[in-house]
């Protein structure tokens, strides 16, 4: 757990909330070796339990949100929050077109002006930086009104009059000499942070001293601004302001909006991670997925489930003949998932329909690689192994004939089929080998009794004749 982020839990809830934690993660190694027996290390400091309530809404604990930080401490402050992007400059630069600047929400809800303040108070926090019109200026300093936040929580704070105090040490001077005050007038726009908070009383002290600002912000440019420095929130408040659009229209026409990496963008932003995304419910931990729950494994069932739908179409095609059609559907199963079985078996046999063997065999040997305990694609690759070496008896080719016989027997030991094709097959080879042993017995028995030109003659014959031997040995 992060040690830090859990330390300020406890100064802000107090020891109701570390009672708590020690009842809902006792188990949890991480929050024990945070915790030594009694706990003083966690414990918030004797000067914040005696502080007087820093916020006005803090008349009475709020139980719910406890329970909910102890249940949920093991995630709220796990280490992996922590963002993987570099956090040494925050940039309240805002850029339109990485993704949508909208103005605060309230200005698109009917939040009362007491409540819109109260927020205001309750949210703000020293180093901030607020922007504002001097109102008026005295010998100890200058007033001005706030008409927007430059960081922190956004806020619509136009109309609420929230006036803050500039005092004099705390304007720098642009001179060697005179009143550090002159260089500014009524009317001019003011960015500065904020130095001191009462909440009680609701009154700001404001800096234009760069030492006022977190390291964070230490870039910010403090002082007198344009109104094209304002940001762009506060700039689109304005434009807003003036027509009845709702929170999606203008969301809609940003441009940042249509944008095709806004996720990405503002994921780098926050320093999250896209493939393993943090969340407070446990069940959507991705560590606590099965594997058939990620998308790949998900979209890989939704295609097969698809497809088949598409071989089913095929099957019925087929059944009444229309074989065109019934192609373009195992085509299109195949398409949406290549690796579909239903839909290479069922196209082999349509393949084998036609007498294209070999395509047939190609689409069996696929389906059956792809789920060896098919009984259909080893049975149809089986028989078209068998009609494949029959094709190739009938062309004389007896090797390789011989070759798809054993084949189908690897694939299936007890096909009937192959083994009486492969038995007749090498009967018919012995008695062409014994037909030619004999014939080149009598050639050398006789070689030496015929003259030059018979040997060459009936060498003629044997090679003109050789092709119709197996025909007539077979019958």
């Amino acid at each position: 757990m992060e040690r830090d982020l859990l330390r300020q839990a406890l100064g802000f809830h107090g020891p109701a909330l570390l009672s708590l934690l020690r009842t809902e993660q006792h188990d949890n190694p991480d929050f024990r070796g945070l915790l030594p027996p009694g706990g003083p290390s966690l414990e918030p400091s004797r000067e914040a339990q005696h502080q007087p309530p820093a916020r006005k809404e803090k008349r009475i604990d709020n139980i719910e949100i406890q329970h909910f930080i102890a249940k949920k401490a093991d995630l709220l402050f796990a280490l992996s929050w922590k963002p993987n992007v570099s956090t040494d400059s925050e940039s309240n630069e805002e850029n339109e077109d990485c993704y949508a600047v909208m103005p605060p929400l309230e200005q698109f809800m009917e939040v009362p002006s007491e409540d819109r303040r109260e927020l205001f108070f309750r949210d703000i926090e020293r180093g901030d930086v607020v922007i504002g019109r001097i109102s008026s200026i005295r010998e100890f300093g200058f007033f001005m009104v706030l008409i927007c936040l430059g960081s922190g929580v956004v806020r619509e704070i136009s109309q609420l009059e929230i006036t803050a105090l500039c005092p004099l040490r705390d304007v720098p001077s642009h001179s060697s000499h005179g009143d550090p005050l002159s260089y500014y007038q009524t009317g001019d726009i003011i960015q500065a942070a904020i130095k001191d908070i009462d909440r009680y009383h609701e009154k700001l002290t404001i800096s234009l001293h760069s030492s006022a600002l977190p390291p964070s912000l230490s870039s910010t440019k403090l002082g007198v601004i344009s109104s094209e420095d304002l940001p762009l929130h506060y700039r689109r408040s304005v434009e807003v302001a003036s027509t009845s659009e709702t929170y999606e229209k203008v969301l809609h026409h940003s441009l940042g909006f249509a944008n095709p990496s806004v996720v990405e963008f503002l994921l780098g932003k926050l320093g999250l991670s896209e493939s393993s995304p943090p969340s407070l419910m446990r069940g959507l931990q991705s560590k606590n997925f099965n594997e058939e729950d990620f998308a790949f494994a998900l979209r890989k069932k939704q295609s097969a489930s698809w497809a088949l739908k598409c071989v089913k179409i095929g099957v019925d095609y087929f059944k009444v003949g229309r074989h065109v059609e019934a192609m373009n559907e195992y085509n299109k199963a195949l398409e949406i998932d290549p690796q579909n079985v239903e839909a290479l078996v069922a196209r082999g046999a349509l393949y084998a329909t036609k007498g294209s063997l070999n395509k047939a065999i190609d689409d069996f040997e696929v389906a059956l690689k792809n789920c060896p305990t098919h009984r259909n694609a080893r049975k149809y690759l089986c028989q078209t192994l068998v009609e494949r070496g029959g094709q190739l008896e009938e062309e004389d080719n007896l090797l390789n004939a011989q070759n798809y016989y054993k084949r189908a027997l690897i694939l299936d030991e007890t096909f009937k089929e192959a083994e009486d094709a492969l038995l007749k097959l090498r009967k018919h080879m012995q008695v062409i080998l014994y037909f030619l042993l004999t014939l080149s017995t009598t050639i050398k028995t006789h070689i030496k009794n015929i003259g030059k030109g018979e040997i060459i003659y009936w060498l003629l014959c044997l090679i003109l004749l050789f092709p119709l031997f197996p025909t007539h040995l077979s019958q």
